[in-house]
């Protein structure tokens, strides 16, 4: 049974506040800025479309690290039948979540011991397994607690060579490349169903970026200048990856990009 903490059922209790992997003080700043950014509205934008296309008729859904719950937002307005979960570590988190959407039921839990087995529809893990050291228990957790022929939806930040400062800022122990996310995926019980690419029209904008970092020094490096852009940036690298979007609704899997998505059924 979970424990209550900051009016939450909390799983993981010893975690809630101190959890690692990602700088709790971080969720004010990602509250203000999803709404409008580039690179949240389009990633929610391909995740939207990937429910769609490969599990429309779900009934219940789980979101491992929901942060802030922009994403639950999104899925409850696309699918207003659905019942949707939302799980984070820092319950710093989870409070602007519930108020964002307060008909999620959301908790505190690590995603390394997951208290559930066969109980949802979809799981949904995004760029949250980069920031876990143990990302193949945290598979192998999500395919226990997904019901028979379940879905999980993953998104991952891609290519070491992109790794930078904004990586050390936000933890993660890893970029990935798509022949071992999808090694890890498949010793965890899952076959995948589709596997591909975004954000590979801003891969030449990400080089040039990483190389800028590396000319300044650590007082002068600013973890959420990537957010922070013109509105006619943001404009142009929305409208770039939403060609993206129309070539993987066509069946494009690119093969290079700052991120993947990653599709896959529970065996």
């Amino acid at each position: 049974m979970p424990a209550l903490v900051d009016g939450f059922d909390s799983y993981a209790p010893g975690f809630a506040h101190e959890g690692g992997g990602f700088k709790s003080n971080y969720f004010s700043e990602l509250a203000r800025l999803e709404e409008a950014n580039f690179w949240f509205r389009s990633r929610n934008q391909l995740l939207m479309w990937a429910l769609e296309n490969y599990c429309p008729n779900f009934q219940s859904l789980l979101e491992i690290g929901c942060g802030t719950g922009y994403v639950l937002s999104g899925i409850a307005k696309k699918f207003p039948h659905s019942t949707l979960y939302g799980s984070e570590i820092f319950i710093a988190g989870l409070g602007f979540a519930a108020a964002r959407l307060p008909s999620a039921k959301f908790m505190q839990m690590d995603a390394r011991s997951l208290p559930f087995e066969n109980e949802f529809d979809v799981i949904g893990a995004f760029d949250v397994l980069e920031h876990i050291k143990e990302d193949e228990r945290v598979l192998t957790q999500m395919c226990a607690a997904l019901k028979p022929d379940g879905l999980m939806l993953l998104t991952v930040p891609q290519h070491a060579w992109l790794w930078s400062s904004i990586d050390e800022y936000a933890f993660h122990e890893r970029r990935y490349a798509a022949i071992y996310i999808h090694k890890k995926i498949k010793a965890a019980g899952f076959f995948i169903v589709r596997s591909t690419s975004f954000v590979a029209t801003l891969l030449p904008a990400m080089i040039v970026s990483r190389f800028l970092q590396k000319k300044v020094s650590d007082k002068q490096f600013y973890a959420t200048a990537e957010l922070n852009i013109s509105p006619w940036l943001n404009e142009l690298f929305s409208r770039m990856l939403s060609a993206e979007l129309a070539l993987i609704k066509r069946g494009f899997n690119l093969p290079l990009g700052g991120s993947r998505l990653v599709v896959a059924r529970k065996l």
